[in-house]
């Protein structure tokens, strides 16, 4: 990504980095960073005692403050032909070059007593909100909980720990984050408000924010934040605070460490708690004993950003589902709100009020602007659905779809009654008519004609007729983060070949010829030849693959620098799992397999497919190739013509092949570890072998992404396919079940019949 197009998307941040460093940003644009000393320095540093400020330098050494404004100058690049050559050095991401931190780290205080217990409450209800979390404790449970970062530090004294906890900070993350947030187990933090809070808050002060408590037996005016509701630190606080640490451990004495934290604060920075800051207040509440959450209803409980003390988990989830409960009625009456004002506001609008859409604030309905755009709807009833994946015009619904139509139908009957109660309550009889499209520019749309059963207050019923829209918006888009990965991986293609698809060999080899050898593809091949037992015998009298070793010759022949191995295994069933282990152990753990049939079609936009989709230690990936129905059943007695020959006319003729699952792209190492865990399952049972293949495996005994995703880009000629009944049950019967939907689609199948029918009949 350019730097430009980088400070494009970060717009927010640009007044903030050019006033903190101008002169040092703009030569950043002109130069590389070097390796080793320089003259100018660029940023601050944390330790150094030098702070820069938007608008002033302050020296924290010197305790002064410079008033005048920070004039920015450009630093040239001046190459010195006496001095050596330097390496240059950039930075792996941007955001590091241009010094943008991420705005909050959180640490919570726990010991070996409650880490199972406290810890792992606030770890399951707030701590997945913030962008990092930390455990710190004094030392290690035997046992610790899974999905939770603890950081011991062997000592369980209070006060040492929190000397620990603010050293480790400033010395692992000093660097990366602007603002700390230490709070104790015991305490329920609403980590929307906090990270509101600190988003409010300038990052180039210092800042000690939280509740402030009197000292024990002290009469003077500073003050400390009490643990217990949790506290802010500033990264520039903490920076001068370190030095000073030791000092603070070694003369301070004290039993509570947040008093200790204060007494060090205010003794060498001559800073004070504070719950007010710029018009931004630390809010909090204290739970009293036997208190329920549910029944708290002030306006101090409903804004506190933190909760103290909670005595259990229990309580900590009861005052989490408080909470949220409190943030989805406000969400729902900002949303009413902001619905109000664009109904008010529409009217001032060329359209007038009729201008806004329903539902308000939602997009407007997609406007086809041919007939080619317009979306269908599906007809649905509470029984059957007349779109169907297969072309039926008519199919039972199951599934998803019977679970959407039944809580769409208990939606619509729901908030007729909030709407018409008390005056009306209804019922639902049967659903009459339902519509339903999928617009991608708003969401799901549902048009329902329902019978309903309408009871007045006074007990009267009668039945009615009433046509109800509903909407099922789409939501934020979430940017779900992938590993990266590349185009330029090595493809090790894998195609076993037995005495019955040796046929289909050649026109495999020509197509790998075509589109990868002569491209220069960056993708080897290696044959696996599946002999039965009596073949085997006869290999050196009459090889069965003589034939196909002879064309892999020729290739070799014809590309010098290019080697196709093949492997020789002999077996009576040749199970995917079985070949796999073999191929496993003759290459690297890191190589990426394609696991091919002889029907496939090898081409550059597949490869590069499977490499995107295929993620070590993250995903696999079982492509779903198109499949060509029978050319006897869909031309019949006609050539196809010659548009067919295009890959967009060649995908009208078959039907893309769900229960086939041979080809796929995994990692090796991804591989091993799988069989590694079905190992125990075996114990040396060749049944269970043959019973599974690789794609069981990976949804059985991996914890890896598996994705099963139609390819387009993969395509196979008709074919019959020759069902082994020595396969498992489930293996053997899918077999059957491709075979009998490739034969052709519906409507040429009918069309075979009725000409069948018409010809007999004659």
């Amino acid at each position: 990504m350019r730097l430009s197009s980088f400070l494009a998307v970060f717009r927010p941040a640009l007044p903030l980095i050019l006033g903190l460093s101008l002169g040092c940003s703009l030569s950043l644009l002109m130069v590389s960073w070097t390796q080793g000393e320089t003259d100018e320095a660029c940023g601050d540093e944390l330790g150094n005692g030098r702070l820069i400020h938007s608008g002033h330098i302050r020296d924290h050494q010197d305790g002064k403050d410079g008033n005048e404004d920070f004039q920015p100058r450009i630093v040239p690049y001046h190459k010195d032909p006496n001095k050596p050559h330097k390496k240059v050095l950039r930075t792996r991401y941007i955001h590091t070059e241009l010094g943008i931190r991420e705005r909050l780290l959180v640490g919570i205080l726990s010991s070996r007593a409650t880490l199972n217990t406290l810890g792992v409450a606030v770890n399951k209800t707030v701590a997945h909100r913030f962008h990092r979390t930390f455990f710190f404790t004094g030392l290690r449970s035997a046992k610790a909980p899974h999905g939770m970062t603890v950081v011991a530090h062997g000592d369980d004294r209070p006060v040492w720990l929190m000397y620990e906890t603010i050293r480790h900070l400033h010395q692992h993350h000093g660097n990366e984050y602007d603002w700390f947030y230490l709070a104790q187990d015991d305490t329920y933090t609403q980590a929307e408000r906090v990270m509101e809070l600190v988003n409010h808050l300038s990052a180039g002060q210092d800042m000690y924010m939280g509740r402030a408590e009197e000292f024990i037996g002290g009469e003077e005016r500073a003050r400390y934040c009490h643990g217990g509701y949790g506290y802010l630190l500033s990264r520039s606080l903490l920076a001068r605070l370190q030095p000073h640490l030791d000092s603070c451990r070694n003369d301070i004495l004290s039993v509570r460490p947040d008093e200790w934290l204060g007494r060090c604060i205010i003794d060498y920075l001559g800073l004070s708690c504070v719950e007010k800051h710029q018009e931004m207040t630390y809010r909090y509440f204290e739970l009293q004993k036997n208190v329920d959450p549910e029944r708290e209803d002030s306006a101090h409980f409903k804004n506190a950003f933190t909760v103290h003390p909670v005595s259990e988990p229990v309580l900590m989830y009861r005052l989490h589902k408080r909470y949220n409960q409190i943030e989805l009625d406000w969400t729902y009456a900002q949303i009413q709100q902001l619905q109000n004002q664009i109904s008010n506001i529409s009217e001032l609008t060329p359209e007038g009020k009729a201008g806004a859409t329903w539902p308000i604030g939602i997009n407007p309905p997609f406007r086809p602007k041919t007939r080619f755009e317009v979306i269908n709807w599906e007809y649905f009833t509470e029984e059957h659905i007349y779109s169907c994946a297969d072309s039926s015009p008519k199919c039972e619904l199951r599934g998803a779809d019977r679970a959407d139509v039944n809580s769409v139908l208990e939606t619509a009957v729901g908030r007729l009654n909030e709407r018409y109660q008390p005056q009306l309550r209804f019922r639902k009889r049967r659903l009459l008519n339902g519509y339903r499209r999928f617009d991608p520019t708003r969401g799901m749309e549902y048009v329902l004609d329902l019978a309903l059963e309408a009871f007045t207050q006074k007990g009267h019923s009668q039945v009615i007729a009433k046509r109800v829209s509903l909407l099922k918006p789409l939501s934020a888009v979430e940017i779900i983060p992938m590993p990266y990965v590349t185009e330029a991986t090595r493809v090790q293609v894998i195609l076993p070949v037995t005495a019955h698809d040796q046929d289909f060999v050649g026109n495999f080899l020509d197509m790998y010829v075509m589109n990868a050898l002569d491209t220069h593809d960056n993708a080897l091949l290696t044959f696996l030849f599946v002999y039965d037992p009596f073949d085997a015998q006869r290999v050196s009298q009459t090889d069965v693959f003589a034939g196909v070793k002879a064309m892999i010759g020729e290739v070799e022949k014809r590309y010098g620098d290019v080697k196709i191995p093949w492997i020789s295994v002999k077996t009576e069933v040749p199970s995917q799992v079985k070949l796999m282990d073999i191929i496993s152990k003759k290459h690297p753990v890191d190589t990426l397999f394609f696991l091919a049939s002889v029907w496939t079609e090898v081409n550059a936009d597949f490869l590069n497919r499977c490499r995107m989709n295929a993620i070590s230690n993250w995903q696999v990936f079982f492509p779903i190739h198109f499949q060509e129905y029978s050319p006897a059943l869909v031309y019949r007695d006609q050539q196809p013509s010659a548009a067919s020959s295009f890959a967009s006319e060649t995908l009208r003729d078959g039907h893309f092949d769900r229960h086939i699952f041979e080809e796929a792209c995994f990692y090796n190492a991804d591989y091993m570890a799988a069989r590694t865990k079905m190992a125990a399952d075996i114990l040396d049972n060749d049944e269970l072998l043959e019973s599974m293949d690789v794609y069981e495996i990976f949804v059985r005994y991996s914890g890896l992404h598996v994705f099963r995703a139609v390819e387009p880009a993969l395509v196979q000629k008709y074919v019959h396919r020759e069902c082994n009944p020595r396969f498992s049950e489930d293996i053997y019967h899918r077999c059957v079940l491709s075979n009998l939907e490739g034969l052709a689609s519906r409507s040429h199948l009918a069309m075979a019949l009725f000409e069948q029918e018409q010809a007999n009949s004659t």
